[in-house]
């Protein structure tokens, strides 16, 4: 059944649309928390980008339904993965590099990464970090500096600082001007969401 859709809603839809950032996602490696996940695809929302990629191999695929922020999950596409060499191989050969945060000797600020490039960033699981096949599939580590005697952000607090960070490059680089998706990938895009 086709639900009816106002001309001031179509609109608002389109302008989202020719805002999101086809080259810019995250992956979620094993999230256990649904509050984590709802709170990251907020700030995916909220930043312009189009999908994340969900990697779960020994956490539950999170619910979603009945939390609170559970709204931006119908804007953002989610992809999900189980074999991690599948999923990295896929996002390379899309030419999109990989980083994954993390606090090892190599380990790079935010601030030093160029965002404006296609660019996908593993956000890891809340205890344990990023798993060990992807943590041996993506070397590049990302950091937020922090100048507290805490030595890490909530996984969806970081996710929405490491957004920010590539928000602000891309935004000066007049990325958010321009479509990232084709005209017939748009077309497409807008008929799926005007029925939502």
């Amino acid at each position: 059944m086709s639900r009816q859709i106002t001309e001031e809603r179509k609109k608002r839809i389109d302008e989202v649309l020719s805002r999101r950032q086809k080259d810019l996602t995250l992956i979620m490696d094993n999230i256990w928390d649904p509050h984590n996940v709802s709170a990251v695809l907020r700030s995916c929302d909220a930043f312009g980008v189009a999908g994340v990629h969900l990697y779960y191999t020994d956490s539950q695929w999170p619910d979603l339904a009945q939390k609170s922020s559970a709204s931006a999950k119908k804007w953002i596409e989610r992809t999900e993965h189980i074999d991690a060499a599948e999923m990295v191989a896929e996002l390379k050969g899309q030419g999109i590099r990989i980083l994954r945060t993390g606090f090892s000797g190599t380990a790079r600020p935010v601030m030093d990464f160029d965002f404006t490039k296609p660019t996908a960033v593993i956000l890891s699981n809340e205890h344990r970090g990023t798993s060990p096949e992807l943590a041996k599939l993506v070397p590049d580590e990302i950091y937020i500096p922090m100048q507290g005697m805490v030595q890490s952000f909530n996984v969806s607090v970081a996710a929405a600082i490491i957004l920010y960070q590539a928000f602000t490059q891309r935004d000066a680089a007049g990325m958010y001007d321009e479509p990232s998706f084709s005209r017939e990938e748009l077309e497409s895009l807008k008929t799926q969401w005007y029925s939502r």
